[in-house]
Parts: C-alpha cells; sequence; structure tokens
C-alpha cells in the first residue's frame, strides 16, 4: 500500500501542477494511490485562488484527493468571514494581513489590491464580495487528519501523548514546539508540514514536506509506503532516509 503526500502549496499553482504531474508519472508504475494535500494552500505565493480552484476542481473530477486544513486556510477563510477575529495560534502583535503572513497576496489573486495599504473595512467588503462561498465552504469544511496504513497526515504535528481523537484543531495546524523536539514513537508515521526547512526529511517518527516553497524553494512531494518515504524528483523516487 502506498500514499502520496504534498507539502505546503501557498499559493504556487505551477508547483503544484508540476508535482503532480511526477506523482502521475509514479502511478503509471506503481499503481494508483490516493494523494494528501497537507495543508497550507494559500498565502505568500502569487495564485492561491487558482490553487483552490485546481483542488476542487479534481476532486469534483473523481480523483482520489484529499486536502487538509492548515494554518493559514483557516486564517483565510475566518477573515472573510470576521476580519477582526484573531487565530489562537497566531502572535497576538500580527493578524492574516500582516506581511509575513501573506494574506494580502492572497486577497491580490482574488482582484482585490493594496490591501495592505487600506483600511480594514473597505478590503473587509471587498473580500467578502470577490471570494467565491464555495471557495469558504471548501476550506472551513477541510479536514485536520486523515490516517492511512501506518501514517497519520496532518498540518503541522501533534501534541505529544495526546490521541489523535483528542488533538485540538490549534494544535493540528499550528503545533512546532514540543512535537518538532519529540523523539518517541506517536503509534503512526506523522506525515506534516508547516515548519519550512530546505527539503523533505525523515526524521524517523515523522517526514517533514514543508521545503519552503512559500519563500522561493520547492514543493516537495512523497510517496509513503508503511514507514518508509521516497521524495518524488524529476528521475524518479529518492529513498528519504532517516
Amino acid at each position: 500500500m502506498h500514499t502520496y503526500a504534498i507539502g505546503d502549496i501557498h499559493g504556487h499553482l505551477d508547483l503544484l501542477k508540476r508535482v503532480h504531474d511526477r506523482i502521475a508519472k509514479d502511478q503509471a508504475n506503481h499503481g494508483a494511490a490516493p494523494v494528501v494535500h497537507v495543508g497550507d494552500l494559500v498565502d505568500r505565493g502569487p495564485d492561491s485562488r487558482g490553487v483552490i480552484d485546481f483542488l476542487m476542481a479534481g476532486i469534483r473530477d473523481g480523483q482520489d484527493w484529499v486536502v487538509l486544513k492548515g494554518n493559514h486556510d483557516r486564517m483565510f477563510a475566518d477573515f472573510v468571514d470576521d476580519p477582526f477575529w484573531r487565530d489562537p495560534g497566531l502572535r497576538p502583535d500580527m493578524s492574516w494581513l500582516h506581511p509575513r503572513i501573506g494574506g494580502a497576496a492572497t486577497l491580490a489573486a482574488y482582484g482585490i489590491r493594496s490591501a495592505l495599504d487600506r483600511p480594514l473595512d473597505p478590503v473587509h467588503a471587498e473580500a467578502r464580495a470577490a471570494v467565491p462561498p464555495e471557495h469558504r465552504a471548501f476550506l472551513k469544511a477541510l479536514p485536520t487528519s486523515h490516517v492511512r496504513d501506518e501514517a497519520i497526515f496532518v498540518h503541522a504535528g501533534l501534541r505529544p501523548g495526546i490521541p489523535l481523537a483528542d488533538q485540538t484543531e490549534t494544535d493540528l495546524v499550528w503545533i512546532r514546539q514540543p512535537f518538532l523536539d519529540d523523539k518517541r514513537d506517536h503509534g503512526a508515521l506523522v506525515v506534516h508540514g508547516h515548519t519550512a526547512i530546505e527539503m523533505a526529511t525523515h526524521y524517523g517518527n515523522r517526514v517533514n514536506l514543508d521545503s519552503g516553497a512559500a519563500y522561493g524553494g520547492p514543493l516537495s512531494a512523497v510517496v509513503i509506503e508503511g514507514r518508509r518515504a521516497y521524495e518524488l524528483t524529476a528521475s524518479g523516487r529518492m529513498r528519504l532516509i532517516t
């Protein structure tokens, strides 16, 4: 049994299509299997709207795709509902429109320009008008985890020692510590993104797929077989060694 997984996309539709092409080539040799996207579809990159449209269309066409909720996806959907809502995972001195978060780039993909330079009320009113209701509904309904074979797929990670059923959504989409430094076995291989690193890396008990597409890095796609992971490269599979 194998499962494909794709890291944090952050509005890079071109990179997303490229890794889906690699997955299609691998499936031609190894058989069809689900594709799990570990979240952060939006923010920072140039075409968050296109990413959502692409994923929604694929699911509508019957593709065996799972899309998980990331912290950026949650912040975007909640901003459109209420611009004054503050995500409990976000630092209190920041907001979704802070330059480091990248919400303005997402709004630009919907035709809303200069969001950082204008009052919040008109920006929010334009967002309510421009973001299709089906996009908002899609993001809000995204699951926060997916379990298959010997792997748990989540956006950010798990609170160590807590059963998956008892994890909070905020931890699943935001956690870094103590998860990243925890060496214990979590009962399954945890496949996640959220914390940007140079390349997809297998740590023994977890695999981090966030190779920094938001910051000019590549978008990583891997194949999970049991607790083994293989990155899909232009020349085929490359085993990630723990």
